[in-house]
């Protein structure tokens, strides 16, 4: 995958930056194993041999409204006319340098941005919706993760209760820079284990990802290890972004991950760190959407465009996406007391 930050200006003053990214669609050794069936098949036969590159407007990586960012009081509807007309040029140049770009995909809005957009600038396009983002809104009430369990009905603080009791044995422990650069090919396991399994995947990270993420982002960038007996079994990481905690990869032993009931109890120690940290809201993202919703995460819409480079792909993107995209059947919970 190859980044690239894009600058629109308007009278030599900055208006709107956003993020693009390119990835190679036939470099994937999958799109997610989880799936053995005949969707997964047609999936990858689509995608390998009519979307070899994908140019990405907004950042594939993360869940949420990151596609770019627009200085206060700016014609955002302009910016996204010019940005649609310049994108055009972006694949043309891509295409002198060897990369033929088929789809071309604009990502995330939220509701209330979507319903900004003038309906006339993305007509060429197919606007999409796939799994929500679940966010977790933190109470100016709670000042402690005890405040977060008494805020719950007792179904959800006996399930609190019956987690922490099958973690125990489990230690939690911070990474530093040396910790990470240390165990990583133990990390890179253990993520690459919960990608593969995934339902669906564009990308997979590089062995060293982690490492240069905390090099750059410092304590911004949290990243923590689970150990039993000594042996590393887990992990998550979080991102600070202002006042909103936005979580990122993980990756668990599943052996361990059923006896420890580890991914809940990450999920509780990410709630617990947020809260002490007064922060507003987590980002939990689109995945395991119904015990994210166990713990208080609601879920959010999120919108995006999508336009294949040939016509006749294009007319069949409806049909196809429905069929692309795998379904999720979900039962959004309420643990929170009335």
């Amino acid at each position: 995958m190859s980044c690239y930050f894009l600058g629109i200006y308007n009278n030599q003053e900055l208006e709107a930056i956003f993020i693009l990214q390119i990835l190679d669609v036939q470099k994937l050794e999958s799109f997610g194993d989880r799936d053995k069936c005949f969707r997964a098949s047609v999936r990858k036969f689509f995608f390998q041999h009519f979307c070899s590159h994908v140019l990405f407007v907004g950042n594939n990586m993360l869940t949420g409204e990151n596609f770019g960012a627009f200085k206060v009081q700016s014609n955002n509807n302009r910016v996204l006319q010019y940005l649609n007309s310049i994108l055009g040029d972006i694949r043309n140049d891509l295409k002198k340098q060897g990369i033929r770009v088929h789809i071309t995909t604009i990502k995330d809005f939220s509701e209330d941005f979507k319903s900004q957009i003038n309906n006339t600038i993305f007509t060429n396009y197919y606007p999409f919706t796939i799994q929500p983002n679940m966010l977790f809104t933190i109470s100016d009430t709670w000042k402690t993760e005890n405040d977060y369990i008494n805020a719950l009905q007792k179904k959800y603080r006996d399930q609190y209760k019956r987690a922490r009791k099958k973690s125990e044995g489990v230690l939690k422990k911070r990474f530093s820079l040396k910790d990470i650069s240390q165990y990583n090919d133990t990390i890179y396991n253990l993520y690459h284990y919960v990608a593969q399994n995934a339902p669906f995947n564009t990308f997979f990270l590089a062995k060293n990802h982690f490492i240069e993420l905390k090099e750059k982002l410092e304590d911004d960038f949290c990243f923590y290890g689970y150990f039993v007996e000594e042996k590393l079994v887990g992990f998550n990481t979080l991102i600070k972004n202002g006042n909103t905690m936005e979580t990122y990869f993980l990756g668990y032993n599943e052996a361990f991950q059923k006896e420890k009931m580890l991914y809940l109890n990450m999920l509780y120690d990410m709630i617990g760190y947020s809260i002490h940290k007064h922060f507003k809201h987590i980002v939990f993202g689109r995945t395991a959407l119904e015990i994210k919703s166990s713990v208080g995460a609601k879920p959010q819409t999120m919108y995006g465009f999508i336009k294949h480079q040939y016509k006749i792909m294009n007319w069949c993107l409806p049909y196809l996406f429905k069929r692309l995209e795998p379904e999720v059947l979900w039962k959004e919970r309420n643990p929170f007391k009335e």
